[in-house]
């Protein structure tokens, strides 16, 4: 088992939740956390940005000192926090797997028997005797998780750094996960933002919220509690978004979405309203307007909605306004979607954002039997129905 409790103060970091204490200028990132966890289980922490998720892990694995409490480890721990963690940039891919190893306790001859095994799986063959400062974030997610995995360590730490890799990379690691604790009994915590992978990996959650833990259990249990304490309406702002393309004539200064019924959530089926501001120097006459919905993991074209095909549009907007598209329902398969939105003047592109904004399609029970296929599996939902037709025998 592991218990950890009642830590801990920091006045910066990353993803540090802010609880003013009276009296003094001092912020808790966490405060008042303990929580068993037993060997063998898959344990999701999930909350928003802020909440003191990588906090919490940074201060099990050592990085970060509580300023109170303590934690009750039993056995060794291997993390993967952030892109290179653990890595001496300056050391080859080879020296990095006996560094960390090393670190672990582990003897030589142990390394090298799980060598081959750490380089298959990682993928970075031709580039295992270069330095690892070399190496794309990519391939450096790809390695650190390979050796957190297979140099056995009784506890292993995975923050959202998994969403750096590829889609099939991201697959084969949860794939490894599950393994690791059903088949070879040791522990794992798992942050991430992913209620999909959460829900298909983890037996049991815990939730945090501004530095408290407020909720813990099933994992379905506490997946619907956090997905219910989101906010039901995406805006962001674009006005002074760098990365842009487009003669400039137009700037599209705010992007929406939000469920068509105001307040709640956007499940599959739902029907969605996205709305964004612009403004421009002049009339725009022959406006062509394109929304794509891309999954956010694969980043693949899942919807395409354009006013050309579509049809019914005015022929000139004014200089400053706001745009509307309502669409029917979307039978999108749970998992967060990205917008890209791009605005024409007849064929000319005058403003266009890539990934100007995003969205949740949150889980629901669409078929009544608490499955649903995972965004990898299918982007798609539909009603259908089964049956069987009996042959007599001659």
């Amino acid at each position: 088992k592991k218990l950890v409790s009642g830590f801990g103060k920091s006045r910066n970091g990353s993803d540090h939740a802010a609880e003013k204490a009276s009296g003094d200028n001092t912020f808790w990132s966490l405060k008042d956390i303990s929580f068993n966890v037993c060997k063998g289980e898959i344990i999701g922490i999930i909350g928003r940005n802020g909440a003191g998720k990588s906090t919490l892990l940074k201060i099990i694995t050592g990085i970060t000192e509580p300023s109170e409490g303590r934690i009750d480890i039993y056995g060794r721990i291997a993390s993967l926090l952030e892109v290179g963690t653990g890595f001496h940039l300056e050391l080859t891919g080879r020296e990095n797997i006996y560094l960390n190893g090393a670190i672990l306790g582990m003897r030589k001859s142990e390394i090298d028997r799980k060598f081959d095994d750490i380089l298959e799986f990682s993928e970075v063959e031709q580039f295992i005797d270069t330095p690892v400062k070399y190496y794309s974030s990519g391939m450096r997610v790809r390695l650190g998780f390979s050796v957190a995995a297979h140099l056995e360590p009784e506890i292993l730490l995975i923050d959202e750094v998994l969403a750096v890799g590829d889609a099939a990379f991201q697959k084969k690691c949860l794939g490894k996960l599950n393994n690791v604790a059903t088949s070879e009994g040791r522990t794992v915590l798992f942050v991430s933002h992913d209620m999909t992978a959460i829900l298909s990996l983890c037996q049991r959650a815990i939730m945090l919220e501004q530095g408290h833990l407020i909720a813990e259990g099933n994992t379905d249990d506490i997946v619907q509690k956090y997905l219910q304490s989101m906010s039901t309406t995406y805006e962001t702002p674009l006005a002074q978004r760098q990365d842009r393309s487009g003669d400039g004539s137009v700037l599209i200064t705010s992007l929406k979405v939000e469920n068509i019924e105001a307040g709640k959530p956007i499940q599959p089926g739902s029907r969605i309203k996205i709305e964004f501001d612009y403004v421009s120097d002049k009339p725009i006459k022959y406006p062509r307007l394109i929304l794509k919905i891309r999954d956010f993991r694969t980043r693949t074209n899942l919807i395409r909605l354009d006013n050309e095909i579509s049809g019914e549009f005015p022929e000139t907007l004014p200089p400053r306004g706001k745009i509307i598209c309502t669409t029917q329902e979307l039978f999108l398969t749970p998992g967060r979607c990205l917008i890209d939105v791009e605005l024409k003047r007849g064929m000319v592109t005058v403003d266009r954002v890539e990934y100007a904004g995003q969205f949740d399609i949150e889980t629901d029970d669409f078929y009544g039997t608490g499955k649903l296929p995972s965004r990898e599996q299918a982007a798609y939902l539909m009603n259908y129905d089964w049956e069987s037709e009996i042959q007599e025998e001659n």
